[in-house]
């Protein structure tokens, strides 16, 4: 085994420094921990149909390894095109919703302009714009929680966004925004309004009824929730064609890989079945929060495949750790602005929820 090669009389070098404006910014994440029960990522509680799992390993053994993939994914695209009645020019897929969004900020944000956003809300709303050096300007939902259509006129008028994030149902809270702000969002103009459904199918009112080449409005999907799709990493964008022509000016060349188009493109022969997972989900889900209805807990009402609760007590963090005692992870809002004591539990299989509804008992009584 050879020395290392010796450092004696080489120059001393600096390490490059971060940019500036990341030195105090910490990655996103959600804690994994081993335990019997985890609720707390927003997944589907059931597995992909098996025919398309049959499906997707005939056609991956079909796949040209030695080629780059479709740079555009048309037949991706144009699958997803046909589930909304849109025509393919009007969907960009990418790596994730996250990707998506992260598109669109370096498309339309960047130094010197902002994005909004309506706390409490999904954190790479802002964390994603601030990566991507974007200014980001924070209004406030009501004490309710709900979307404030006066305070969204308010961040609007005074400070001119670029991008304004709306999230309907909200994550964390799971509550769909107003359909009437949203349209008035939309055609006030002056900057592109990013409605984020990632929880669309559980909800009984989508935004997709906005989209049009005339309004400065996208709305962005996920297969990870309800196409039980969460390991193949892939989203998309509905919206105006000009926009998704575009954002070819910041997606790199092949980024979607061959076997993710297939999956995606796959998945949306399945839509019966799909259809099927989400009235399961929302089933338990009404469930889950008459149960809760009777322990001593504060509920949000919920249009998305989880529930926001505060116990009684205020103290979440607690409540917390007697839950993941009891082998039941659920995530922890309890330190985030505006959530303060907040919990969230993702809707699993009924046998998942009833080992979260005993442990939840047993911490907070009833």
């Amino acid at each position: 085994m050879k020395d290392p090669p010796s450092t004696v009389g080489r120059p001393v070098r600096r390490r490059p420094p971060l940019r500036g404006d990341l030195v105090t910014l910490a990655g996103y994440h959600s804690p994994q921990v081993q335990v019997e029960v985890r609720l707390n990522t927003n997944e589907s509680p059931l597995p992909p149909p098996r025919a398309w799992v049959e499906a997707l390993a005939a056609e991956v053994a079909g796949v040209e390894w030695h080629r780059y993939p479709d740079r555009h994914a048309l037949a991706l695209r144009q699958a997803i095109a046909a589930h909304h009645g849109v025509g393919p020019e009007q969907v960009y897929a990418a790596n994730g919703s996250n990707e998506v969004i992260q598109a669109l900020c370096l498309a339309y944000g960047g130094h010197g302009r902002r994005v909004a956003v309506f706390e409490p809300t999904y954190r790479l709303h802002s964390h994603i714009p601030s990566v991507t050096g974007t200014d980001v300007v924070a209004g406030r939902r009501t004490p309710g929680l709900a979307l404030d259509g006066a305070e969204v006129r308010r961040v609007m008028a005074e400070t001119t966004p670029a991008i304004t994030f709306l999230c309907s149902p909200n994550n964390p809270t799971g509550m769909v925004d107003d359909p009437a702000v949203v349209a008035e969002v939309a055609d006030q103009g002056g900057g592109l309004v990013v409605v984020d459904e990632a929880y669309g199918q559980f909800s009984r009112w989508s935004a997709l009824t906005l989209v049009d080449d005339q309004r400065p409005l996208v709305v962005t999907r996920t297969l990870s929730k309800t196409w039980s799709m969460a390991a193949a990493r892939l989203g998309y964008l509905v919206g105006p064609a000009w926009l998704v022509a575009e954002l070819e000016a910041v997606t790199l060349p092949y980024h979607l890989d061959a076997l993710k188009q297939v999956a995606g493109r796959l998945a949306f022969g399945f839509e019966a079945e799909m259809s099927e997972r989400v009235a399961a989900v929302v089933d338990e889900r009404t469930r889950l929060v008459a149960a809760m209805g009777d322990m001593a807990v504060e509920q949000w009402p919920s249009e998305a495949n989880f529930v926001l609760f505060r116990p009684t007590g205020g103290d979440g963090h607690a409540v917390w750790q007697g839950l993941l005692h009891r082998g039941v992870l659920v995530r922890d809002c309890s330190s985030w602005p505006g959530l303060e004591g907040c919990l969230r539990v993702t809707i699993g299989t009924p046998a998942e929820d009833d080992a979260f509804l005993a442990a939840l008992a047993e911490v907070v009584g009833p």
